[in-house]
């Protein structure tokens, strides 16, 4: 019986596969960090509630965020009511029940919140919600 004195060969790593794994995992974190981004300004001190619903994102919800001097920042970019009615208006032209989160600094003036409000329903936008914040337990 004759036997094969052969070294056996070393197993290799195939690097294809994981590179495409790693490069699938790079694109859903900056996907997810960029939508994350757009929603917390953070000089947007939303007013506390006692009560509310937990927080449940929708699909393509726009967040809306009234800074303390009254500007209207939407995905980054500050806007005026004229340039937030087109923005809206032609999203609500293309998906119906469009969602909208408005975050209203708690030192913004009412009448500014109504202009927002009233400005998402002229662009056909009823699907309305408000971000607020549990008050903090005092010990």
């Amino acid at each position: 019986m004759k036997f094969s004195n052969r070294q056996p060969e070393a197993a290799t790593m195939q690097l294809a596969p994981m590179i495409d794994i790693v490069f699938l995992l790079l694109i859903f974190f900056i996907v997810t960090w960029q939508f994350t981004r757009s929603e917390t300004e953070l000089s947007v001190s939303v007013p506390t509630a006692q009560e509310g619903a937990e927080p449940e994102r929708q699909m393509g919800e726009i967040v809306i965020n009234i800074l303390a001097d009254e500007t209207i920042r939407v995905e980054g970019t500050t806007v005026d009511l004229d340039q937030l009615y087109e923005k809206l208006s032609s999203i609500a032209a293309q998906f119906e029940n469009q969602p909208v989160r408005i975050r209203g600094d708690g030192g913004v003036v009412y009448q500014r919140l109504v202009e927002v409000i009233d400005t998402c329903q002229k662009a056909g936008i009823w699907n309305i919600s408000f971000a607020t914040q549990r008050p903090t337990p005092s010990n």
